[in-house]
């Protein structure tokens, strides 16, 4: 009996159909049919994600504190682990973000399609009260480009908002806003209120991450019904990803055709825009790519060497060679799992058995990194943002950046370790940056490779920490390999 075909494969297929679809309509000027009867199928996946991105956070969050049990127990060692993580998840945003910047991988000239892409997000603007636009610039009333707005207007069928000038106002008095306003605006007044609004996600967080601390200092005969409770809640929302997840290779199709023959129709050239749109896909690989390999091969080894090597005898070369050859097996499950949780046990065998790192720092380290150690997916989405932000002629200032370093650090913590889950974190830090979170489309066909490569990441950070950890601990040392490993 033949093994269903993994689900990356069926993701694959349903991209390679996707394109194939929209080659296809264009050339017979069907692309109506496309976005009306194809691409509703992909805002509906938009509308699962964003139901279930609030309640996923909020309670991964929770339970991955609350996990932590005892803080003062765990001591200098837990103070340690959380600042490695936390260092090691803004380094790769930063990473990311100077890649992003530097390569430019939504392009950086006036071409027709961009011109359109930024129309298209000034009319997102203008239909969402919710929304302040991000700058003053508006090519929807520039008269250079009148028939270009003619026809973003007309594709879009989105009435322009008469208040947009008094938007650009509110933009205005928010730059002029005190330097602490933005400390002022994590914090929420009103729970219920921040629970249902997907705009103000740092409040989530913020919310999650009190919650959760609060529960480590009560007795824990009044806090372990509710912990099971939001184990429970977290479990079910897990299962609600995983089953959203079944249907990717049907959404993949639907988004890939619809948001390319959407792009396609704005074009009096359709086939110029669809190959503009792969180049810029491509260039955007590349870069997140590039970032992921910086961490893997340049930061983590510089990391461990640095702190093991007057504990070793061993030469750097060595070091290099060793640390990957010890993970490898983890590695190539990553790759093939696409998720830290399930990889997990292997995991903690080759950091115990070939790295030499004691049972109770390992037990005590990789679960954690797990839950909150999401440094590949963190870089991913600081990458994603301004890729999207730049193919829509979105200039982005370093204030915004900041914000993006800052939100995803945090909803890194609350990235469930399983397949995809990056993909509505990314939804969380569009909204934090007033972005529109329907974007996740164009890059969504290619998510499922790029989730493949930085799960490998994800998890040699989490071992590398392990490994530091055992080096600066009093009772543990670090055990150098035998020479005939």
């Amino acid at each position: 009996m033949a093994k269903p075909l993994p689900i990356h494969v069926k993701i694959l297929i349903g991209l390679a159909l996707g394109i194939a679809w929209t080659v296809l309509f264009t050339l017979a000027g069907w692309n109506r049919i496309t976005l009306d009867w194809v691409l509703p199928f992909g805002k509906i996946f938009i509308s699962l994600l964003k139901l279930i991105a609030v309640p996923l956070v909020l309670f991964s969050i929770i339970k991955g504190i609350t996990d932590l049990k005892d803080v003062s127990k765990l001591g200098k060692m837990g103070l340690k682990t959380l600042l490695i993580f936390i260092f090691t998840t803004v380094l790769a945003v930063s990473i990311g973000i100077t890649l992003a910047n530097l390569i430019k991988p939504g392009g950086s000239d006036k071409s027709e399609p961009r011109i359109l892409n930024r129309m298209n997000y000034e009319i997102w603007v203008q239909s969402n009260n919710q929304v302040l636009p991000l700058d003053e610039h508006s090519y929807l009333t520039d008269p250079e480009f009148a028939d270009l707005a003619e026809r973003a207007r007309s594709n879009a069928q989105v009435e322009t908002d008469p208040k947009i000038e008094g938007k650009m106002m509110e933009v205005g008095e928010s730059k002029s806003a005190g330097p602490l306003k933005f400390l002022e605006d994590i914090v929420p007044e009103n729970l219920f209120f921040t629970l249902s609004n997907n705009g103000l996600m740092l409040q989530v967080i913020f919310f999650a991450l009190f919650f959760g601390i609060s529960m480590l200092y009560i007795p824990k005969a009044h806090s372990l019904a509710l912990a099971g409770v939001i184990e429970g809640a977290n479990d079910v929302f897990l299962k609600m990803v995983d089953l959203v997840m079944k249907g990717a290779p049907f959404f993949v199709f639907a988004l890939m055709a619809g948001v390319t023959a959407e792009m396609v129709s704005d074009s009096a050239d359709g086939f110029s825009t669809l190959i503009y749109l792969f180049g810029n896909l491509l260039w955007y690989c590349l870069t997140v790519l590039a970032g992921l390999s910086i961490m893997l091969f340049v930061v983590y080894p510089t990391i461990l060497i640095l702190f093991t090597r007057k504990k070793t005898d061993m030469k750097p070369v060595e070091m290099y060679r060793w640390f990957f050859r010890s993970m490898s097996p983890a590695q190539f499950l990553a790759f093939s799992t696409s998720s830290s949780a399930a990889t997990l046990p292997v995991t903690m065998e080759c950091v115990h058995n070939n790295l030499k790192v004691s049972k109770e720092v390992t037990s005590f380290v990789l679960p954690i990194g797990a839950t909150i150690n999401m440094d590949g997916t963190s870089l991913y989405q600081a990458v994603a943002v301004i890729f999207l932000a730049q193919l829509h002629m979105v200039d982005l200032t370093v204030t915004q950046q900041l914000v993006i370093v800052l939100t995803a650090t945090l909803a890194s913590i609350g990235a469930a370790a399983i397949p995809s889950a990056g993909l509505v974190m990314l939804i969380i830090v569009l909204q934090s940056v007033h972005l529109n979170p329907a974007w996740i489309a164009i890059i969504f066909p290619v998510d499922r490779i790029l989730d493949m490569c930085r799960t490998v990441v994800n998890v040699t950070g989490d071992s590398m920490v392990a490994s530091v950890i055992q080096t600066t601990e009093r009772n543990t040392e670090f055990i150098s390999p035998s020479s005939d490993f």
